[in-house]
């Protein structure tokens, strides 16, 4: 029924916090699919070492090194279950994740109206990362979730026929772009339906990607500005819209594009948040 993918790139070293993880689930009706994103250290000999000792059902998979919505459009594409989750190699489930999961799946009724289940990721499995909570329940986007005051970071059970639908683009030179991109556009089409519980613990790691934004930036101007087209086309007027052309325009600057060509924006909005692209660029935010 579900399969639970990790994308890894020289990962050896923490990796096996995820795989202890998973062999201490309460319902081991999963699939855990590795995908090496090109990795030189010890990654491939770990994972089939647990290959062999045959514990849980381990596919892993190696390419060249391409960035994490390569590797995830790959797991996607390798997917024979019905429901995908996506486990960084830095993060690990509780140890009900999967019998919780499968047991509110099989509940539902009219599941194929759904993208799939969102649910909190937390530094224990009492306690979300911040103490944010879901402030409303049944079926929502995560758009409605954070525009009635949600914040922080989710774990997305997605139905894999809709990520089939909707891979993540990528660009010639670029590893990166961030997962909203595709996010985005599943949330125009499907809600998902609301678990208040914590199934991923999340470690903040100095080598994880979230410590290293300033770098992606840099690295990665066509898969933001694509993101923060998208943002705006679907932001409504706010502070938030501003500040999503302000950043939109630096990305252009970067590309030698022309802001009023390429963001969906009145042009007064787009002249209006030149202002606030310069001061991006003066701090060096971008």
């Amino acid at each position: 029924m579900l399969t639970i993918f990790t994308p890894t790139y020289n990962r050896g070293y923490i990796l096996s916090k995820a795989y202890e993880a998973l062999c201490r689930q309460t319902n081991k009706d999963f699939c855990w699919l590795i995908i090496d994103d090109g990795s030189t250290d010890d990654t491939q000999q770990l994972v089939t070492a647990w290959i062999q000792e045959a514990k849980i059902l381990i596919k892993y998979y190696q390419q060249s090194n391409g960035g994490k919505m390569r590797a995830h459009n790959k797991g996607v594409s390798l997917c024979q279950t019905e429901l995908f989750v996506c486990v960084d190699s830095d993060d690990h489930l509780v140890d009900t994740a999967v019998e919780d999961i499968l047991d509110l799946w099989d509940s539902l009724d009219g599941r194929e109206q759904l993208a799939g289940i969102v649910a909190y990721r937390g530094k224990d499995s009492s306690h979300t990362m911040f103490g944010e909570k879901f402030s409303c329940t049944g079926c929502a986007t995560m758009q409605e979730l954070y525009e009635k005051g949600f914040y922080g970071e989710t774990t997305v059970i997605y139905r894999t026929e809709v990520l089939v639908q909707y891979p993540f683009p990528v660009f010639d030179g670029e590893k990166f772009i961030p997962m909203a991109v595709s996010y985005d556009r599943i949330d125009e089409q499907y809600p998902l339906y609301i678990f208040p519980k914590v199934l991923t613990i999340s470690e903040y790691r100095d080598d994880g990607i979230s410590r290293s934004v300033d770098r992606l930036r840099e690295n990665n101007p066509k898969g933001w500005l694509l993101y923060y087209q998208q943002r705006i086309r679907n932001s409504h007027m706010s502070v938030l819209r501003y500040k999503y052309i302000a950043h939109g325009i630096c990305f252009c600057w970067r590309l030698k594009q022309n802001p009023f060509k390429q963001l969906p924006a009145l042009w007064v909005e787009i002249a209006l948040a030149f202002g606030g692209a310069a001061a991006l660029r003066i701090i060096g935010k971008l």
